[in-house]
Parts: C-alpha cells; structure tokens; sequence
C-alpha cells in the first residue's frame, strides 16, 4: 500500500459510472465501469474496490468523495417517486394544477399537462392566512393540521411538503405546522417547508419546488444511506459530498435535505470542467459544452470563463431546460442551476418506427441493462449505438479499454430487420438517416442555451465530451455552422473528472420587495450582514472553514409591474445607484431596451458563498492499452476505409481528416472535411469546414 492522499470523483450515468481518482500530487487515473441501475450504489463500490486493488491504495488513505448522480431526475422521469402529500393555505389546494398560463407547444389543442406529483386527495388545505408583509391575518388552525396529519397516516404517505401562502417573509406557521406534523407522524417521514426550501415569492413555485423536494427526498435518502454503507463496508471512511445544479458540491447530509438541488447533479459537474478548461484561455474563453452518454444530450453555455446560470428550471418535459421561450412542459424548480439544457438522445437511445412508420430516436433508452444490442447483454432492440457500429464511428470488438465486449453484426442484424428492411431501405443508408435524424434532435440542446438566448453557436467553441460526445461532436459543428471544437483530455470520464475541480457553493436568498429609489447604502449593508450571518453559519455547521470563502452579494431587480426580475451583482460596494444602473444595462442587454425613467424595484437580496475545495491537477496516468485498426467507416453511402489512430499519434500539426482517434475512454471522429491536432495541454482541437 503507497502512503499518499486521494480524492474521488465519481459520475453515474445511465450506462457507464466514470471514477476519477486523483493524488495530492495532481496525478489522476481514470476508469469507467458499467452503472448499475438496481443499485447505483452497488456499481460505485465494485468499481472504487477494483481501483484501489490495482492503485495498491489503503482506503483510509481516501481523504474525500465528490459525487453526482442522475438518481433525482430519473426519480421524476420515471415518476417514481415518493407518495407525498401538501399542506397548504386553504383555498390553495389547486396551485400545482392551475400552474401558469404556458404551454410548450403553441398548436396543440390536445395537449395535456404533466400531472402533480401530488394527486388531490393529498392535496389538503389548513385554515391560515399571512399578509405579503406577514401579519398574521388569520391564525393557524392546528386541528386542520392534525386531521391533515390523520388522513396522511391513512394513506401511507411517505413526504409531505407544507406552502403557505407569504410564508417566505414570516415562517412561523410552517415552522408550527412541521412540529405537529413531526409529533403526529414520527421521524420516519420526510417533511420540508417551502419557507425553507425557498423563501422567495411566487407560490406556485415555491409550492412546486417544495413538492419536488419531497417527491424525491426519500428516494435521495435512501440513495445516500445506501452509498455511505457501500463505502463504509470497503474500509472508505472519507466525508461524501454531492454536486447540486448549481455547480458546487455539499455534505451528504445537506443534499438529503435539499434533494431538488440534486437534479442536474451530473451535467453541471462537466460544464464546471469545461469552464476551468477555457479559464484564462482567451481565444476559446466562449464555448457551447456538449455531453452526450448513454441516456442524454446536455448543452450548456459559458461566456468569459463563466458557466451560465439560472434561478428557473423544469423538469420532465422531454428536453430539461430554463428558456423562457419554452415553459409549461415539465415541474418548475426555482434553485440556482447552471443552465444545462438535456435532451433524450444518447448511445443508448431506442431506435424504432413509430405507428405511422416514422423513425424515431429516444428519449427511450436501453439503459446499462440490457444495454445497445451490440454489447451482448440480452438487448434485442436497436439503439443508436448499433448505429455508430454500423456506420464504422465506434470500434466493431471492443470499448473502454478492452473492457466491454462488442458484436457488431448483432447490432447491424437488429437494425436491419427492426429499422432498414420495414423501410425497404439499405442498411447504411438507413443508418445514416439515423444519424441525421439524432443530429437534428440533439441540435435543440445546442440551440436551447444559444440561439434561444440570443447567442450565435458560430461565434462559440464546441466543446465535447461524454462517452459518445466527440463521436457526433463534428456533426453537430456542421449543422449549426460551428467552426472549431475541442475534445478534452479524458473526454469519457469529463463529468467525473470536473467533480474534482468544483468548490463548495451556496446560495442564500432573502426578500425585500422595497422601492430601489427610498434604499440608501446603510439599508443595503444591514441586508447583506443578515445574509453573510446566515452564510457563515450554515458553512460552519456543514464543517466548513470560512476563512478562505468568498462572498458575493447581488440583488433582483425589476421594473414595477414587471412579473419576473433580473439579477444584477453588487459591483460597487452597497451603492443603490449603482444596483439600478446595472439593472438597467441588464435589461437593455436582455430584452434590447431600457426604461431609464420608470422606477425600479429590489424584489430579493442574494449572498452566494463559494469555498475553495478544488484539486490540484498535474498529469493524466496512462490508461490501460488495448489494440486498434484500421477499419471501413461510412461517412457518406459509400464507406472509406478510415484510421484509426490514438490520441498521442497527432501532434501539433493539422492532421486533414477522415481518421478517428480512440482512447480508452471514448472515440473521436473526424470526418473528411476536418482536420485536427493536439494543442500544449493534450487537447484534440477539430476544425471543421462547412
């Protein structure tokens, strides 16, 4: 056993779970072992014993995990959440149904809305009323309370979520409700306040974030309980903590707590790589990240540096995302999220033929079990994994190393009979339409956090990762006219290995609702020390040292009557002028115009706290070897007889295309019409004509 310090970031998606281990040195191994689906946490433990076993690693020489998981998105997706139900003000029990006047698709008549994860017998109203400035206008009524609490016990339910109406500014009866409820239930059922969860106004979010919370809050301590288990009984004793969505990691604990936050838990952790990739690189400083896996595709934005943002996301609507220009669709959660937009489009994809005899890809998927066809793990329906064998994109016999067997003709046989011949079509051509048809799908993903925002891909570097990423990443340049992408070192396991380089982030949230003209500095500065004492003690409580913390305070903003508002941060040090001439820059910038002379309203103050917890990152271990050859790949209808090189054969000079590059990780395609090198860092930059 070798006597240095580790730190482990660990990824699960829906085929692979990606393990990135790195010493205090900065050297970092990488592995992908195949997820687990009936026991996410079971695959976690054989794969860490298997690293350690090979490394010759003492597991008490694990100082940390830094973990992110899809277990609270699929929760949703899947509805398979806990039976919850919701206390709420009386006369609205209706919130989650009535939701907002949006819909996603503009001429559906015969579109139907997502239902609550709340039906309405659980839905159940308590006699209390709070003023918007939180008077107590009528006073709880416990006894609804305790008959609230009966007829939950009736039913079996297993979370509740409590929303009452201004409970953001005045807590007490949620606070009173949760301690009847707590009494009346027993500790074995999970209870949160909206109040808590989110203290800001807007019911209908604040309820639906409260209700998506409980849904999944079960489901996420049993995930945790399981996990903190599993390592334990591999000797791992290192403190746990959990990406949230807004980029940064917390304790274990903290995230059972504030289960919604974990979703997107995994796409945030590669858009964090990718902005410590360009950080300080100016020339690609702007670039679109693109991860594609198993399951899905996920896009997301960062401008100078800086990983895009948002406050509104919805889940469950087909593709995940925050565009204003699309709501309605999925369950609203009003948390800090870097702004990801996912799509049902990955390797494991189904591809099939609707009944009207239209290809469709995804947003089905074969999963980790049983998996594409061509792995020979009892799949017997087409995916686009088969296709990418078919095409000659992935190698015919073997992945990850020599880890994964792959049959290729089983694949090929699967898409001929299910796809090509119904179609009274070749296979390759078949296949290629395929192809297309997922490009043109996982293309929304891409333009969801560029075109729907303002932002023209083409003036953005496409960066790609994820297990399948960089073999469509030139596709997806070609049809959205991006000239220039980058595939990372450790493309496969990005999302593993940016866990490793997230600090601890927190965002606290306190509303004010005043006139930004009556404000002075004294006001803003008594806001922001309440924020700050509520930061550093919440920090110290999870163990963290604030001493090295970063504070950064900023305030919403909005034009009165205006219905939602903008975030502009504190640049000068409390000044109110400064706040609303920010506002105003803000919103000429996002919605091209300003109203200099209307009055302007502070409608939140907001403190967000980051903790340096990042790794030092030297070198790359090398990977194990596996063999590689030349083979046939069809880029067109007539197939070329491509090479197949790995990523130390390219150097510094353009290298014109086709070839594709395999690492153990992952496979790279460069068609014919790109040409690609390796930059100083070891990085594939692919530049594509158009």
């Amino acid at each position: 056993m070798n006597d240095k310090a580790y730190r482990i970031g660990i990824d699960i998606g829906g085929t692979f779970t990606d393990i990135a281990l790195v010493d205090e040195a900065g050297t970092v191994e990488i592995r992908k072992v195949a997820s687990t689906p009936d026991d996410y946490s079971r695959g976690i433990a054989s794969g860490l014993s298997v690293l350690m076993r090979d490394l010759g690693i003492d597991p008490k020489a694990i100082t940390g995990i830094v973990h992110a998981t899809t277990v609270a998105t699929n929760t949703i997706l899947e509805f398979k959440g806990a039976l919850t139900g919701l206390v709420t003000t009386a006369g609205f029990r209706d919130v989650l149904e009535l939701r907002r006047l949006r819909i996603p698709v503009l001429y559906d008549l015969q579109y139907d809305k997502p239902p609550p994860l709340v039906p309405r017998r659980l839905r159940l109203e308590v006699r209390e009323r709070l003023g918007p400035d939180g008077t107590i206008r009528l006073p709880l009524n416990e006894e609804d309370v305790l008959r609230a609490a009966d007829t939950f016990r009736k039913e079996g339910v297993e979370a509740v979520a409590i929303s009452y109406l201004h409970a953001y500014v005045n807590a007490a009866h949620e606070v009173r409700t949760e301690e009847i409820l707590r009494d009346a239930l027993g500790h074995g059922i999970y209870i949160c306040r909206g109040s808590e969860i989110l203290p800001e106004i807007r019911e209908f979010e604040r309820s639906s974030t409260a209700v998506v919370n409980a849904y999944v809050g079960p489901v996420i301590g049993n995930y945790a309980d399981a996990l903190a288990g599993r390592l334990a009984g591999i000797g791992i004793e290192a403190p746990i903590e959990m990406m949230h969505s807004g980029g940064g990691i917390m304790r274990l604990a903290a995230s059972v707590k504030r289960a919604a936050s974990l979703v997107e838990s995994g796409p945030a952790a590669g858009v964090i790589a990718c902005a410590r990739l360009v950080r300080g690189e100016r020339r690609a400083a702007n670039i679109i990240s693109f991860d594609m896996g198993g399951t899905t595709a996920k896009a997301a934005l960062i401008e100078n540096g800086e990983a895009a943002r948002t406050d509104e996301y919805e889940v469950g609507a087909g593709i995940n995302l925050s565009s204003k220009l699309v709501k309605g669709g999925g369950y609203p959660i009003k948390m800090p999220f870097i702004d990801v937009s996912e799509i049902g489009a990955g390797g494991g994809s189904l591809v099939a033929l609707d009944r009207l005899g239209r290809v469709t890809v995804g947003p089905e998927s074969a999963g980790a079990m049983p998996g594409p066809v061509c792995y020979g793990r009892g799949g017997m329906r087409a995916t686009l994994t088969d296709v990418f064998v078919t095409l000659g994109y992935i190698n015919d016999t073997t992945l990850a190393g020599g880890s994964i067997d792959v049959d290729a003709e089983a694949g090929r046989r699967a898409l001929r009979s299910q796809v090509a011949e119904p179609l009274g079509q070749d296979l390759i051509g078949t296949a290629r339409g395929v192809l297309t048809l997922a490009v043109s799908t996982m293309t929304r993903a891409v333009k969801a956090v560029s075109t729907y925002r303002g932002r023209d891909p083409r003036d953005f570097t496409l960066v790609a990762f994820g297990g399948n990423g960089p073999v469509v990443a030139a596709d997806i340049a070609s049809a959205l006219g991006i000239g220039r992408i980058v595939v990372p070192v450790a493309a496969g396991v990005f999302s593993g290995f940016g866990l490793l380089r997230s600090d601890v982030e927190q965002e606290f949230v306190q509303p004010v609702l005043a006139d930004a003209a009556e404000l002075s500095p004294e006001s803003l500065s008594v806001l922001r020390n309440e924020l700050y004492t509520r930061a550093a003690t919440a920090l110290v409580a999870e163990g963290y040292d604030t001493a090295t913390a970063d504070f950064r305070f900023s305030a919403d903003l909005r034009y009165f009557g205006q219905a939602y508002e903008l975030n502009v941060m504190d640049e000068a040090d409390g000044a109110p002028e400064a706040l609303v001439e920010g506002f105003h820059r803000e919103h000429e910038r996002t919605y091209g115009h300003r109203s200099s002379g209307d009055p302007v309203q502070l409608v939140n103050g907001r403190l967000s706290v980051r903790v340096p917890m990042a790794s030092k990152i030297g070198r790359f271990a090398a990977t194990p070897a596996f063999p590689r050859r030349d083979r046939q790949v069809a880029f067109g209808i007539e197939p070329l007889m491509t090479p197949v090189i790995g990523r130390a054969s390219l150097d510094g000079t353009p290298r014109q295309g086709p070839f594709i590059v395999e690492d153990y990780d992952c496979t790279c395609v460069v068609p014919p019409h790109a040409a690609a090198r390796l930059d100083a860092a070891g990085n594939i930059e692919i530049e594509v004509g158009q």
